[in-house]
C-alpha cells in the first residue's frame, strides 16, 4: 500500500493564528441533501462572509437541492439520477449549470477548494478520487471510499494540494488531538470511542430479534438509516478503525475501541510519554463539518459547547465482541488489507440493506457479511477499476447469501 507523502498528511502542524482569507472559501457540497449536507448548509449560513457554496450535488432529492440552489445561488447543480434532470433544470435560478448523473457529481466534487464528500457508501469513491486528483481539500465523512477503496486513495492523496480532512467525529477529534504535529513514531495509540449504539448491553441471545425500529433509535446521533443501522452492529466502529489506520499511519495493533455512552469524549491519542489528549464536546456534526471546511483556522461560531457544572460522568467499557461480531470482522478484514475492506463495505452495504427491507434479521447481517469475507479473493490493485469489480463481486456473493437466508428462514 502506498503511503501518503508529507503535503497530504494529515498529522503536520496546523498554524491556528493564519491570517483570515481575504475571500471566501469556495465550497462544494456533494451529497447537500443528506445529514452531512444539511448540516453543512447550516455551518455556510452562520458564516456567508467566509464560506461560498460554489456546487450542490445531491442523487435524488430534487425539491431541497432546488430549494438549497435558491437560496446559496451556487455556480453548479449536479443531480445524479439522470431521470430527475430535466425537472431540476426547470426549477434551478437563472445563470446555474447543470451536471447528470455520476459524472455530474465528479464535476461538482472538482469545483471547490473545499470539497465536503457526504454521499452515502461505496457511491462516493468517484467523488473522493476526483476531489484529491484535483488537489482539493477533502472534508471527508464518506467513511466508505477510503477504506474499500484505500490503495487507490492513497495514490491520489500525494497530489500536490490535496489533503483530507475527516468529518466522522472520532477521526475529527484524533485530527485535533494531533494538530501540534506530532508524528506516527510519538503516538502510543489511538483510542476510539462509541456510544455503544441502541443495544449496548444487551447480550447475543437478546438480539436474535431486534427489528428495524429498534435498530435506528440511536441513543445520541441522528443520521441516516445505513450509518445508523452500521452503529448498532458496531460495523460503523469497525470501518472506522480502518479508517483511522489509512488517515494517520498508525498500524491495527495500536488502535483500540471504547464504549462511552455519554458520548462526550469523541477520542483520544495516548503518546508514547503516557500523556493522552482528548477531545470533548456534545455530540453535535456541526462541529466537525465546521472544523473540516475552516482548517486550519477555527469557526468564531461554536458547536456543541459543554456546561461543565452539569457535566457529572464519563464512563468507559470494553466492547462486547461476542454480541457485536461486525467489530472483529472489520478489523480482520484491515488487518489483510488489499481487497478485504472492499469485499467487507460491499457485503454490510448489501446485508444492511436486506436487513432494512425486512429480508434477513440483525443477526444476520454479520453472517452474510462473514460468509462474503470468506470467500474474498486478492488480486493486486492497480487501478479503481480493480476496487470496483472486487465490490460487485462480494455484492453478488452477499446477495446469494442472503437469498439463501430467505429461503431457509
Amino acid at each position: 500500500m502506498t503511503t501518503p507523502t508529507t503535503p497530504s498528511t494529515t498529522l503536520a502542524a496546523a498554524p491556528t493564528t493564519a491570517a483570515a482569507p481575504s475571500a471566501p472559501v469556495a465550497v462544494s457540497l456533494v451529497g447537500s441533501t443528506g445529514s452531512i449536507g444539511t448540516q453543512a448548509v447550516e455551518v455556510v449560513r452562520r458564516d456567508p462572509q467566509r464560506f461560498q457554496v460554489v456546487a450542490l450535488a445531491a442523487w435524488r432529492s430534487v425539491d431541497l437541492l432546488v430549494q438549497q440552489a435558491h437560496e446559496l445561488h451556487p455556480q453548479l447543480v449536479a443531480i445524479g439520477d439522470p431521470a430527475l434532470a430535466s425537472e431540476v433544470a426547470e426549477r434551478l435560478p437563472a445563470g446555474v449549470e447543470l451536471a447528470v448523473g455520476a459524472d455530474g457529481l465528479v464535476a461538482a466534487a472538482r469545483c471547490g477548494e473545499v470539497v465536503v464528500n457526504g454521499v452515502v457508501g461505496f457511491a462516493g469513491l468517484p467523488v473522493t478520487l476526483a476531489a484529491l486528483a484535483a488537489g482539493r481539500r477533502l472534508a471527508l465523512a464518506n467513511k466508505e471510499s477510503l477504506i474499500a477503496g484505500a490503495p487507490v486513495v492513497q495514490q491520489v492523496r500525494r497530489t500536490p494540494g490535496a489533503e483530507i480532512v475527516p468529518v466522522d467525529s472520532e477521526h475529527c477529534a484524533l485530527h485535533q488531538c494531533l494538530r501540534s504535529g506530532e508524528g506516527p513514531d510519538e503516538v502510543g495509540r489511538l483510542v476510539l470511542t462509541a456510544s455503544g449504539g441502541p443495544f449496548r448491553g444487551r447480550r447475543a441471545a437478546e438480539l436474535a430479534d431486534v427489528g428495524v425500529d429498534e435498530a435506528l433509535a440511536h441513543p445520541t446521533w441522528a443520521m441516516g438509516p445505513k450509518i445508523t443501522v452500521d452503529s448498532s452492529t458496531l460495523m460503523n466502529k469497525g470501518l472506522e478503525v480502518i479508517e483511522a489506520h489509512e488517515l494517520f499511519e498508525i498500524d491495527y495493533d495500536r488502535i483500540e475501541v471504547v464504549i462511552h455512552p455519554q458520548s462526550i469524549v469523541h477520542s483520544m491519542v495516548e503518546f508514547v510519554d503516557g500523556a493522552t489528549v482528548a477531545q470533548l464536546s456534545n455530540p453535535d456534526m456541526r462541529l466537525p463539518i465546521g472544523y473540516a471546511l475552516a482548517y486550519p483556522r477555527r469557526l468564531e461560531h461554536p458547536f456543541g459547547t459543554l456546561d461543565w457544572t452539569q457535566l457529572r460522568r464519563l464512563d468507559f467499557e470494553l466492547p462486547d465482541r461476542g454480541a457485536f461480531r461486525c467489530l472483529a470482522l472489520a478489523e480482520s478484514a484491515g488487518r489483510q488489507g488489499g481487497l478485504a475492506p472492499a469485499w467487507l463495505n460491499g457485503a454490510n452495504e448489501v446485508a444492511v440493506a436486506a436487513f432494512l427491507d425486512g429480508r434477513i434479521g440483525w443477526s444476520t447481517i454479520a453472517d452474510v457479511v462473514e460468509d462474503t469475507l470468506g470467500a474474498c479473493e486478492q488480486h493486486p490493485v492497480h487501478e479503481v477499476g480493480d476496487v470496483v469489480d472486487a465490490d460487485g463481486r462480494a455484492r453478488r456473493h452477499a446477495e446469494a447469501v442472503v437469498r439463501r437466508r430467505e429461503r431457509a428462514a
